[in-house]
């Protein structure tokens, strides 16, 4: 589904990835971990068409992510470490996605209620005004929701109480079937039941890929 070759990425002599070539592959749930300044986010930035390589290519299931990244974003849920800054009220971001993604709104409600977050009496909040864990919440109900056949996750339990982590993983081993599954994380011991291809990165480099 995603095909890598030899990609390298620059930001001025700093250099973020140094000739990658990876395939990540239907059916994978893989843990992509290394420390920070490793080359995680920027990898998953590629993937999303966020940035140009310097050199090499980036395939998301045949398409450029640069050129075709419309196309591609609707096969693909992303929830960031870090909550955007929406100053749309839950309603209104609703509105949006489920208009722009085709998403149905029931099952946001649905997820969000499994994520034990009540959206009702919360609707006409602004997003942005939301504690880190209920906005982590809304983002995981819509990429839930959304079901899409790649999920990209950067650190996506960063700001959940250990209830609502459960909850998320558990919500995920439910319908892991025919995706693709992507956990860019430090927590190994919260993934291990879950994934089966752990990674590591180093420097810009993959350094280890193995099946588990």
């Amino acid at each position: 589904m995603i095909k890598i070759n030899n990609l390298t990425k620059k930001f001025g002599k700093t250099v973020s990835l140094n000739g990658v070539s990876i395939e990540f592959n239907k059916n994978d749930a893989i843990a992509l971990m290394g420390a920070n300044g490793a080359g995680k986010t920027t990898l998953i930035r590629l993937i999303l068409g966020y940035y140009h390589a310097n050199s090499g290519s980036v395939s998301v299931n045949g398409m450029n992510p640069i050129k075709n990244r419309q196309k591609i974003l609707q096969h693909v849920s992303f929830v960031p470490q870090l909550p955007p800054p929406i100053k749309l009220s839950l309603k209104e971001l609703m509105d949006y996605v489920c208009s722009s993604s085709d998403i149905v709104r029931d099952d946001i409600f649905h997820y969000a209620k499994e994520m034990e977050f009540e959206l009702h009496p919360n609707l006409n909040k602004s997003f942005f005004k939301l504690s880190g864990g209920m906005k982590q919440k809304m983002l995981i109900a819509i990429s839930l929701a959304k079901k899409s056949d790649i999920l990209i996750y950067d650190e996506p339990t960063a700001n959940l109480d250990p209830k609502a982590r459960d909850n998320f993983y558990r919500l995920l081993k439910t319908d892991e079937q025919d995706k693709l599954a992507l956990f860019v994380t430090h927590r190994i011991e919260e993934v291990k039941e879950i994934v089966n291809r752990e990674i590591y990165m180093d420097l810009g480099s993959i350094v280890s890929d193995k099946n588990v």
